[in-house]
């Protein structure tokens, strides 16, 4: 078959998509553009807000508009938590965010008999954690590993509890052996994730033992639980020296009422203190984190103690979201819903703090050596990313992808840093 496959969503869901990958070329299918001709179409959807839903119907109907006669399957956590959308939408197979080797074998069976096929399962029934192949395809530079799945944290906005189930591991063993791989086949960088990535044991030990199995491996870390930055992770991640001073940890709202609405498992002291442990440990670490505005029953009192405290926080950069109601979570039930063009107006005003922290922290590094890893090139242009994640772009003629090259940094441009390489006479491209 020639496969497409279109990814929505999370890192988990850019790792499945990249294991599932592997999975049908090994077994002799021939991958192709989503936006050409294919057998098969495979959407992996997500359902972290009503938008995420949306955008997942319409990438359903675009495959089967384009190819009446190929297989359209669905998979990840849209089909997972709501089966009954799939209605209408003309799907072949329908799958959810467990078994992925056997939604190969699905996906072969659709195609030969050309009969609709469901499978979904009872996600909070999951006891083990799937097995999947690590890295993706070659030629990219960056590689992920999933470590973790599920989460019972149960924020009162999320539907993703529902869709993943239970919290399971990879075991640290096979963590380690996955490390050794990805780096043996010449990834300069990997990426921990998992759906609650906190949730992992003891993360200080899996992070030990990755940066140790990958010397020359850069190491980056997924979404963080802000209670996980403690003085003892502090101290054991800062002597790793591969380990990316980069953090993403999740805020959400910067008004400890509405934290409180959301039942998150922290207020806005314990966020401060992580942010101040960070700072202290790590050499102008990039915090970043996530934020919904519009909660439901946030004040204008409220939304401005959240200004107040982002800017406290001096994020390097933010991801903003209006509030997305989801059926069947206990926001979607709260009193005093926020109004849409409210929420669209306090998005902006967050937005635009966010702007200007991003443009602030990229400034700091301008007249500094940064190394980058250099992924692509377009018209002469050669763009990657430093340790902290600061996008670069140089003029080069020479190839540098998978490079990690001294750069020296000059003007910030937008969303991107420019630089120029440094030529050291004598040093080796690494």
């Amino acid at each position: 078959m020639r496969i497409a496959f279109y990814t929505l969503g999370c890192k988990v869901n850019q790792y499945e998509t990249q294991a599932l990958e592997q999975l049908f070329t090994q077994r002799g299918h021939t991958l192709v553009p989503f936006d050409g001709d294919a057998d098969a179409y495979v959407i992996n959807t997500c359902t972290v807000t009503a938008v995420s839903d949306k955008k997942s119907r319409q990438t359903v109907r675009q495959a089967r508009k384009r190819a009446p006669e190929a297989i359209v399957a669905v998979c990840g956590c849209y089909p997972q938590t709501h089966p009954q959308d799939m209605e209408g939408l003309s799907v072949d197979l329908v799958a959810g965010t467990g078994d992925r080797l056997h939604f190969v074998e699905l996906l072969e069976q659709t195609w030969r008999d050309r009969r609709p096929v469901t499978a979904l399962d009872d996600a909070f029934s999951r006891r083990e954690f799937e097995i999947l192949p690590p890295g993706g395809l070659e030629g990219r530079t960056r590689a992920m590993l999933k470590v973790e799945d599920g989460c019972v944290n149960f924020c009162s906005y999320c539907a993703i509890p529902y869709a993943r189930g239970r919290v399971r591991s990879l075991p640290l063993e096979e963590a380690v052996r996955q490390t050794r791989e990805i780096q043996a086949r010449g990834y300069r960088e990997l990426v921990l994730t998992g759906i609650e990535l906190s949730s992992w044991g003891s993360l200080p030990d899996l992070i030990e033992a990755v940066c140790t199995a990958a010397p020359d491996c850069r190491v980056r870390l997924g979404s963080l639980e802000p209670r996980t930055i403690t003085e003892e992770f502090c101290l054991r991640t800062a002597r790793l020296p591969n380990l990316c001073p980069h953090f993403h940890l999740s805020l959400q709202s910067g008004c400890d009422s509405v934290l409180a609405r959301m039942n998150r498992k922290y207020d806005c002291a314990r966020y401060d203190q992580s942010v101040t442990l960070l700072r202290e440990y790590f050499d102008r670490p990039a915090i970043t984190t996530d934020l919904i505005v519009g909660f439901p029953g946030e004040t204008e009192e409220e939304f401005r103690q959240t200004l107040d405290f982002i800017q406290t926080c001096a994020f390097a950069a933010m991801h903003v979201f209006p509030y997305s109601k989801r059926p069947g979570t206990p926001a979607a039930d709260l009193p005093n819903q926020v109004p849409k063009a409210e929420k669209e107006r306090r998005a902006a005003l967050a937005g635009e703090v966010a702007r200007r922290m991003e443009q602030e922290y990229l400034e700091s590094f301008c007249g500094t050596i940064q190394d980058v890893l250099f992924e692509e090139e377009k018209n002469g242009l050669w763009r990657g990313h430093t340790t902290r994640y600061l996008a670069v772009e140089v003029p080069a003629a020479e190839d540098l992808h998978n490079r990690v090259r001294p750069v020296r940094l000059e003007t910030e441009k937008g969303d991107f840093l420019w630089g120029t390489l440094i030529k050291t006479p004598g040093l080796a491209d690494v």
